[in-house]
């Protein structure tokens, strides 16, 4: 028996942001993407993204897995107007279908205007499309779904094309939040096949930094910022990652970020940082080198690098707050004897015990 999936208690709310981590594997974990599968399959996860009104905040799109960080914001109050559900439906219909709803519209309009038909009309031809948004359930479904047929049509196969029903994890914005983003954007790295993350197209930081199909990157980018600043009220705004944004998160996804600046401090009296792609450089003030140096972002960058369980299987992550909150208002779900939810990280998840928790005390298998 499937259990159910977690999901944040609050899902409605317009005030606290709604976070997973969303992990799917293909069928026996063959290595089956190439270069045109993962273009393919991004396209489709931008086309869903526009359509639900979800947001995509981090992704990688490996050989044999995909890793989504998906923010599901609830429908605003009062529901979409018309024009805004036509241009939702132009991003995964053809025009002919989105001008057939556009006319049915017009009419409902016109017999309520008319006092023939009541609101109800306009209200059921929104909902026929309207319940497939601002659902993590309906974004996964629709994306695997579509991209599988794509596949099979391709690849001249049929069947299923994913191992089983995707993972989610609940994460709060923040540490967790970014730390996760991190994660998900070293997974080339971990691979071994490249070693810095920028270089690869098919993940949020490459696409960020290398602009991927249409070459800004800019939905990357401000995805990318919502991860990383959701906690400070940032909105995904690409105009706000360059500078100080961006330079906190590489210093996540490089391990010898601080070691390398050190070592100019030290031989060079420079308070400089190198940045080696591209030859890029940033200056960085005396107050912000001693925050950088009490930061455990080099540490997280280490652990990172591993491949860390909490991230794929906790459930529920975040500070110790935010999980016992989850665990208080989901205690149906655990026994009798259960007096907490945070549980510390242990094994290659060390690292971050202290600063990141989860639901789940993960015994076996975490490094």
């Amino acid at each position: 028996m499937r259990r159910a999936r977690w999901l944040a208690p609050w899902k409605d709310s317009s005030e606290r942001p709604v976070i997973y981590h969303c992990i799917t594997r293909v069928v026996e974990r063959r290595l089956a993407f190439g270069q045109a599968e993962k273009e393919q399959l991004r396209t489709y996860m931008r086309m869903q993204e526009n359509f639900t009104g979800c947001r995509v905040l981090a992704y990688c799109l490996m050989c044999n897995h995909v890793h989504i960080l998906l923010e599901v914001p609830p429908m605003k109050e009062g529901g979409l107007s018309d024009d805004e559900l036509l241009k939702r439906l132009r991003a995964i219909y053809p025009a002919v279908m989105v001008a057939e709803v556009a006319k049915e519209l017009a009419d409902a309009r016109k017999k309520v205007r008319a006092g023939l038909a009541s609101e109800n009309m306009v209200t059921s031809i929104h909902e026929r499309y309207t319940y497939r948004m601002h659902d993590l359930g309906e974004f996964m479904k629709t994306l695997l779904q579509r991209f599988t047929r794509w596949f099979n049509w391709k690849h001249e196969r049929t069947g299923t094309l994913w191992e089983s029903r995707f993972k989610s994890v609940l994460v709060e914005e923040g540490c967790a939040a970014k730390t996760m983003a991190a994660y998900i954007d070293l997974n080339p790295v971990r691979a071994g096949m490249v070693t810095d993350p920028a270089e690869y197209r098919w993940s949020s930081y490459g696409e960020a930094m290398g602009g991927g199909p249409k070459g800004d990157g800019k939905k990357a980018r401000a995805g990318l910022v919502r991860a990383i600043m959701a906690h400070k009220g940032y909105e995904a705004d690409a105009r706000h990652w360059a500078g100080k944004v961006s330079r906190e998160y590489r210093m996540i996804l490089l391990e010898e970020g601080l070691e390398k600046l050190k070592e100019e401090v030290n031989e060079r009296g420079e308070l400089e940082v190198k940045v080696v792609r591209k030859g890029m450089r940033k200056a960085v003030a005396d107050a912000e080198l001693e925050m950088l140096e009490r930061s455990r972002d080099v540490a997280l960058g280490k652990m990172l690098r591993c491949r860390v369980r909490y991230f794929t299987d906790g459930a529920v992550i975040g500070s110790r707050r935010f999980v016992d909150e989850v665990f208080r208002l989901c205690r149906d779900r655990f026994g009798g004897k259960r007096k907490d939810g945070a549980r510390k990280w242990r094994g290659n998840g060390a690292a971050a015990a202290g600063t990141l928790w989860s639901v789940r005390d993960l015994k076996k298998g975490i490094g």
